[in-house]
């Protein structure tokens, strides 16, 4: 039928206008074949019997059966990797965070027709999702190259780049974190470790708008440190991690001895917006030896670059190994510039700071 060197995606959503903006938007990418639609997930399962998808978008709410119940059949009797696609609102958002806990890979928002600018950012957050939610089965499919036509800009369009300063160190230390597709659990796993002395936490997990206040709160309430989602001139605190707000940049500044945030607007970075290539930029600038980099599971290479810099400042710098990574991207991006001073399991990354900063 053609599909072999294809990912096969199943589209399943109530909304017969967003299952053909999801196709339209799908097909223009050619490492993509629809295998099928489906308006609710009783067609869906029919769907599966007919052509095994490699990834299926699912709608949360539903007719006959809600997306979170039929996430949890997929993931208990024949586990396909699934990316939330959520309509955003208030109310959805908790849900959509719970989804993730019950095994799904990634969250996109429904392609939005405001404005011909965001069409093409939604087209290349779910082209992304889709390639980064194959790239989860590691046994059946290789890592894919990003054909996306579109530009692919560096961190110099938020901070221009320059010689980072070998910082004097001092006794406040920050820890900045970068993660993408299965970061959402790896950040849980490693937060509820963290005691409340640990350094304050900044996190760029690549996330829509209005699911990283969700994500944050689901966080704070399971965790011993305090996190929240970000605003800008937050300082960074003891026991605290600050998470970048979706679709904005967030950036690591510095007054005095002190450390503070700034949400930046401006263009997709490395096709991220926050990006991570941002964040370790300025607290290569603003922290140098101060930092610590943390780089998680993701596809791609944001945060490689920046994290390098981070590392000529003066930064000691973590990467999750392969074993624990959903997808090895990012991770091995950094090691291969030699940005990276210890590679080391989810499990023990939380150690290693407690080690050395508490």
């Amino acid at each position: 039928m053609g599909y072999t060197n294809k990912i096969k995606v199943l589209i399943v959503d109530d909304s017969a206008i967003v299952r053909q903006t999801l196709t339209d938007i799908l097909l223009t990418d050619p490492e993509i074949q629809i295998v099928g639609t489906a308006s609710d997930p009783y067609f869906a399962a029919e769907k599966i019997k007919e052509v095994l998808p490699d990834v299926i978008t699912l709608d949360i709410e539903m007719p006959r059966m809600d997306g979170l119940t039929f996430l949890r059949k997929i993931m208990s009797q024949n586990p396909i990797p699934v990316v939330i696609c959520s309509s955003l609102t208030g109310e959805g958002s908790d849900t959509a965070i719970k989804a993730l806990s019950y095994g799904a890979v990634e969250i996109i928002t429904k392609p939005k027709v405001n404005t011909k600018l965001f069409l093409e950012e939604s087209k290349i957050r779910i082209i992304d999702a889709i390639k980064g939610a194959a790239n989860a089965r590691l046994k059946k499919l290789t890592f894919i190259k990003d054909l996306n036509p579109q530009p692919k800009y560096t961190a110099d369009v938020i901070i221009p780049h320059s010689k980072p300063k070998i910082l004097t160190e001092t006794t406040d230390k920050v820890i900045v974190v970068g993660a993408s597709t299965g970061g959402t659990e790896a950040l849980k796993d490693f937060l509820e470790a963290l005691p409340l002395n640990i350094p304050g936490i900044v996190i760029v997990q690549h996330m829509p708008e209005l699911f990283t206040r969700s994500f944050a709160e689901r966080l704070d309430s399971l965790c011993k440190i305090s996190v929240k989602e970000a605003e800008n001139g937050d300082p960074v605190l003891q026991g605290m991690a600050l998470i970048a707000p979706g679709n904005k940049h967030i950036l690591l500044k510095r007054s005095g001895a002190k450390y503070y945030v700034e949400i930046k607007e401006g263009p997709l970075v490395c096709r991220h917006r926050p990006s991570v290539d941002v964040l370790f930029r300025s607290a290569a600038r603003y922290a140098g030896k101060n930092a610590c980099g943390v780089i998680m599971t993701g596809m791609g290479d944001d945060g490689s670059k920046g994290m390098f810099e981070m590392k000529e400042s003066g930064s000691y710098n973590i990467a999750q190994d392969e074993n624990s990574c959903v997808v090895f991207g990012m991770p091995k991006e950094a090691i291969k510039l030699g940005a990276v001073d210890k590679t080391l399991p989810l499990n023990m990354i939380a150690l290693e700071l407690i080690k050395k900063y508490c």
